[in-house]
């Protein structure tokens, strides 16, 4: 699509960060790669003549910190709403739907219960009720991620134990003597993004290092990681409240 004389702008297909498509801006009069960030929008400055191949990889050398832009200008937005009944969830993938009781029902001796695609939490601290459910269900979902990444690897007989975590520092860790925690928000992202963070941590136990060969782990088994990790820098902060 033209944009001025001696000048033009695109979109080259799977090319974003973050889950933001990136613009493509030729100008004629350009002589140097550009990146520039705002709230929702990444555009590549570039000469007219510049391969793709070039502009690709100087977006790889900038992904980081765009996406941290990103993430900054998303976490100045507005506060999310105070929940209430008939709020959309999601854990691991699947939809579910918050149902809040009256005040004084009584529930089966838990703080929330889940019923087919309902959640039911008590009126009083629904976000605690619901972290709490999220933890307890998180945990064995995790497990069965982290165990068949690590016996994809070869890492199996290194994996000690898999426990949820709640740091607010750290979406996941892995120990030296193969202890993997997993925060138990992962639980409200996308799966693939949950995913993604099983894999890393796994591949830890393999390299307690984040070099080249480390990634070479993460890649087999997931080429675009990229993109997961991308999505976590630009949505992770709305990962913790409700």
């Amino acid at each position: 699509m033209a944009a001025g004389a001696g000048s033009a702008e695109s979109r080259v297909e799977g090319w974003s960060v973050g889950g933001v498509p990136v613009r493509v801006r030729r100008s004629a009069r350009r002589r140097t790669l550009g990146l520039q960030v705002r709230p929702g929008e990444v555009i590549l400055h570039a000469p007219l003549q510049v391969p793709d191949k070039t502009l690709l990889a100087f977006l790889d050398a900038k992904r980081d910190w765009a996406a941290g832009h990103l993430a900054t200008y998303a976490a100045r937005s507005p506060a999310a709403a105070t929940l209430a009944d008939g709020t959309n969830l999601s854990f691991l993938g699947e939809p579910l739907t918050l149902r809040i009781h009256a005040p004084g029902t009584q529930l089966s001796g838990t703080p929330a219960e889940r019923v087919g695609r309902a959640l039911w939490v008590p009126s009083d601290a629904p976000e605690t009720a619901l972290t709490h459910w999220y933890k307890a269900a998180a945990l064995p979902r995790y497990r069965e991620l982290v165990e068949n990444y690590a016996g994809e690897l070869g890492a199996r007989s290194l994996l000690t134990s898999v426990k949820v975590s709640d740091t607010r520092t750290r979406w996941g860790s892995c120990t030296a003597d193969g202890q993997i925690r997993l925060h138990w928000a992962l639980a409200r992202a996308p799966l693939e993004v949950t995913c993604y963070v099983a894999l890393h941590e796994a591949a830890h136990l393999l390299e307690m290092n984040h070099s080249p060969r480390y990634w070479a782990h993460v890649t087999r088994l997931m080429p675009d990681h990229k993109l997961q990790r991308d999505w976590l820098r630009l949505h992770g902060h709305a990962l913790m409240k409700f």
